[in-house]
């Protein structure tokens, strides 16, 4: 345990649900486990809780996690949304006898010797995010026992560069280093974008200070030691050993220059060494998630950079590109699909779109018929987010007048 916090200062942080492990922040923290919820819990598994974890729930059987967790999975880079500790109650996503119950009749994976689930579980649930995501101790005896696992749900084909199938990958040989493996990427004191990891936690303070009377300078403290697991990329890229020595702090950094759309990091980035062609979110390469996310400045100095990029890079565009950095990322390989083509007159950039109707003239002969079906196919997808996003009363991701407006460029764009 290190002295960060008196004894005291853990006692009053405890009372307001929150308790400090291996140097990890868990808020709206539980009761500690009981002797005999205990050995309900062993009774159901093919060996003893691991004792790392056994000391997590000595301290709190249940709580929450506001970090970020990166995870090799099936050839992709895939965030696991480690967000909670399930305890014994409420019911639902929080419960750990129900995910229990849930695995010894369900079983969604195999066991550490690839047998398939036993009724008796290899591997105990405790943690994770609703149903999508969970993190597994590994209870069998041998040379896995004490292992963390993370597991994700794979999502339909209509998701780009996402996981189609469910993914199982180990996280670290025991709770501590799984923990230790939770990171900030971002300063959540000065956020990059309006949702942010830190938000939960710094809102939870928030209510405990103002409804709870939680002491205002130990909640400056709390933030203090939580911002300790704040990733430095901006040192070792200074220092110049970031391509070889901070794997994830180069990700983190190209990460954040996509975010702000910064072609001048790309250029340090690419100055540092990196050469920008491993995943940084799920399948998608540094160049596609540019695109992605319309931040065209980077993508440009990342082509510039000679960053590789899918073939369907252009399929995802989601913003006003310029029809010369189409035509270049089209001469480094970028396949001129209709989809893409239909993509870009949906975001406004139809000179874009010329770009690739013409380099798909060059192999095929049907651009007419094969654009209409295109646009007809992204037509009725929008057409239907806007009817739910106007039933529901929301605004989705665009916004209604968004996508209203994504509807109209279709509608009226001609060859």
């Amino acid at each position: 345990m290190d002295d960060f916090f008196s004894a005291d200062e853990r006692m009053q942080l405890r009372a307001h649900g929150i308790v400090i492990f291996a140097g990890r922040v868990i808020f709206d923290a539980r009761a500690p486990i009981t002797d005999q919820q205990l050995s309900a819990i062993e009774a159901a598994c093919i060996g003893p809780v691991p004792p790392s974890l056994l000391a997590l729930w000595r301290e709190t059987a249940g709580g929450a996690l506001d970090y970020d967790l990166s995870v090799r999975m099936n050839g992709s880079e895939e965030p696991v949304h480690w967000a909670e500790l399930f305890g014994y109650g409420p019911e639902g996503f929080l419960d750990l006898p129900g995910w229990i119950a849930h695995e010894r009749e369900h079983g969604a994976g195999t066991d550490t010797q690839g047998k398939g689930w036993a009724p008796k579980l290899a591997a105990l649930p405790f943690g994770g995010f609703e149903d999508s995501d969970r993190i597994y101790a590994v209870t069998e005896p041998g040379a896995q026992f004490g292992h963390i696992l993370a597991w994700k749900q794979g999502l339909p084909e209509a998701w780009p560069h996402a996981m189609h199938q469910d993914g199982l990958a180990t996280v670290a040989t025991d709770l501590e280093g799984a923990l230790a493996a939770l990171h900030l990427a971002e300063d959540p004191l000065a956020p990059a974008g309006d949702y942010f990891t830190g938000q939960a936690l710094l809102d939870y303070l928030d209510e405990r200070h103002g409804d709870h009377g939680l002491d205002l300078d130990l909640a400056d403290k709390l933030i203090a030691y939580y911002r300790r697991a704040l990733i430095d990329w901006r040192t070792p890229l200074t220092e110049g050993r970031l391509a070889q020595e901070a794997p994830l702090a180069a990700q983190i950094a190209q990460r954040h220059a996509i975010a702000t759309d910064d072609a001048g990091l790309i250029n340090e980035l690419a100055a540092a060494g990196l050469r920008f062609e491993a995943p940084l979110h799920g399948s998608a390469l540094p160049t596609d998630l540019a695109l992605s996310h319309g931040a065209y400045a980077a993508a440009a100095a990342l082509v510039e950079a000679d960053a590789p990029l899918s073939p369907d890079a252009l399929d995802n565009i989601e913003g006003a590109i310029s029809p010369e950095l189409t035509q270049e990322l089209l001469a480094r390989g970028a396949q001129p699909s209709m989809h893409a083509m239909a993509q870009c007159v949906a975001a406004g950039a139809p000179a874009a779109a010329r770009v690739i109707a013409k380099a798909y003239e060059k192999a095929h002969d049907d651009l007419p018929q094969a654009f209409e079906s295109a646009r007809g196919a992204l037509l009725e997808q929008l057409q239907a987010a806007l009817a739910e996003a106007s039933s529901a009363g929301l605004s989705q991701e665009l916004g209604a007048e968004g996508l209203a407006e994504r509807i109209r460029h279709l509608q009226s764009f001609s060859l």
